[in-house]
């Protein structure tokens, strides 16, 4: 079992049922499921998701991503001091974004296995406290 972090692209693919990225994501996702993976994401990606259906005005999908978010199925990871601490070392030695340097934080703080990402700048990176970086190929670095 793995604890594997998602970035808030991954969750609008899946959800958004994107013809391109949708499929594999959802295959990715079944993999995890029946190895016992912990899908792990932040509270921000939660905020990230619902910016989007809040502009389309989508009560229905705004319902339907936090029921998907409180489910089992994600443990939503906090932005702590922990994670704050570690978003100022990643933003000060890196020159990602802030959006990017939260989600690196929380997954570093929590100390996840693989962060999932379709960007392949911060595939480049080495995170302390995170073990690996994967793509939506499977390759994993």
């Amino acid at each position: 079992m793995s604890r594997v972090y998602w970035d808030t692209m991954l969750f609008i693919y899946l959800l958004e049922d994107n013809p391109i990225f949708g499929p594999r994501v959802k295959s990715i996702h079944e993999a995890m499921r029946r190895r016992g993976d912990v899908l792990c994401t932040s509270i921000f990606t939660v905020g990230e998701v619902l910016t989007g259906l809040r502009k389309q005005k989508d009560e229905a999908g705004i319902r339907g991503v936090k029921g998907f978010m409180l489910s089992d199925e994600v443990s939503i990871l906090p932005f702590d001091l922990e994670a704050a601490d570690r978003y100022s070392m990643i933003r000060s030695d890196t020159r990602v974004s802030q959006a990017d340097g939260i989600h690196l934080a929380t997954a570093a703080a929590a100390g996840v296995d693989i962060f999932f990402t379709n960007d392949e700048k911060l595939r480049s990176l080495a995170i302390p406290g995170i073990r690996f970086f994967a793509d939506l190929d499977g390759k994993v670095i």
